[in-house]
């Protein structure tokens, strides 16, 4: 297996590839699209784009760029706005011009935001001003101070037919580093999750799991999420007993319902797959449908993790097992070599295997119970 990238690979690498998503679609001159009228004829008649009024309003909204205040301007824009179904990604380029001369700050009613609205709704996803706008504030969070999260909620509102793109890279940004135990997000990204998950739940662009296991990791704790992802907690069926053990041996003897048996987990060599098993892991086949709380007896302190499957292409990828994943943090015990108990915030879904992380040499695991369902 290959060594899980490095946390800050890993962020630099997600950040390259939404920047250059964002950089083509912002250069539509250099990067060749299929002829409009195959995406827009419809049987019979002229494709939108075709049609004049479309033909003319990159022009309509210059002239409404430069005269602001020319109610005779703006509601020839408008004209030509409401009657072009699906605006030419020059028209769509103008987006982010529209928006610098009536920024969210100064109110929803002015006629440059009301023209940008409509702009955003009917553009393509691939050249999207308002899909962009969301990538951009995502990038901005994670390097800057501050972030503003009213105009980043207002662009996934109005994004239209690019709603999809902005809650792909918001999951590829923000969704998943937060679903995983060796990143450190930051406030202002956790903050923007918090206000744009909502809305691509909503339209049906977050995965449930993914969505669960972020608001579940201890390591980045999202309250907004948490109230998300909330939904009555199922009966628990006891712990679940599981289908296979890997790393420190003997490992069953932490699963044998046998507090005088254990194993040794502060022993174990940390090898390749360390970042993904740990000193111990225990898999699932088929995977947990719930994993509602862990129950773990131990002297010596560490974590445990849950290893929950994503979409392809999303978190981290175990080219061993061939499926991606994330890795929430849901327990940290002392060690105090009493039961400690470990209820999740929200119950987790399709969970592959937890891991064991011992935190010290002497570390030994005497019960670790899993509490879910299948």
């Amino acid at each position: 297996m290959r060594r899980f990238p490095l946390r800050t690979v890993l962020l630099m690498l997600v950040a390259l590839i939404a920047f250059g998503r964002l950089w083509c679609v912002t250069h539509p001159e250099e990067a060749p699209s299929p002829p409009p009228e195959r995406l827009t004829r419809a049987p019979g008649g002229p494709g939108p784009a075709a049609a004049p009024e479309c033909r003319t309003l990159e022009r309509a909204l210059e002239s409404a760029l430069r005269a602001p205040q020319d109610a005779q301007v703006q509601e020839s824009a408008r004209g030509r706005l409401d009657a072009c179904g699906q605006p030419p990604v020059r028209a769509c380029a103008l987006g982010p011009a529209l928006d610098a001369r009536s920024p969210l700050s100064e109110g929803e009613a002015t006629p440059l935001r009301g023209l940008l609205a409509t702009l955003c709704e009917r553009c393509p996803a691939a050249v999207n001003p308002c899909a962009q706008a969301v990538g951009q504030a995502l990038l901005s969070a994670a390097v800057g101070p501050n972030v503003d999260a009213a105009s980043a909620r207002w662009n996934l509102a109005h994004a239209g037919a690019g709603t999809g793109g902005a809650c792909a890279s918001l999951v590829q940004l923000g969704l998943a580093p937060a679903a995983q135990s060796g990143i450190t997000v930051r406030p202002p990204v956790r903050s923007l999750v918090g206000e744009l998950a909502p809305l691509c739940s909503r339209a049906g662009h977050l995965d449930d799991a993914l969505l669960r296991a972020a608001a579940a990791n201890l390591v980045a704790p999202t309250p907004s999420l948490v109230a998300l992802a909330a939904a009555p907690t199922p009966p628990e069926t006891g712990p679940v007993e599981p289908d296979r053990t890997e790393g420190t041996e003997p490992g069953h003897q932490a699963f044998d319902r046998d507090e005088h048996t254990g194993v040794a987990v502060g022993m174990a060599l940390r090898g390749e797959r360390w970042e993904a098993d740990g000193a111990l892991r225990a898999s699932y086949a088929p995977t947990l449908k719930q994993l509602v709380s862990v129950s773990v007896r131990a002297t010596g302190p560490g974590t445990v993790r849950a290893i929950v499957r994503t979409p392809q292409g999303v978190g981290l990828k175990d080219p061993e097992k061939g499926f991606a994943f994330v890795n929430p943090t849901v327990c940290r015990f002392n060690g105090t070599g009493q039961w400690e108990q470990c209820p999740l915030p929200v119950p987790l879904r399709d969970v592959d295997a937890v891991s064991v992380f011992p935190e010290r040499a002497d570390t030994e695991l005497k019960e670790l119970e899993v509490h879910g369902a299948r």
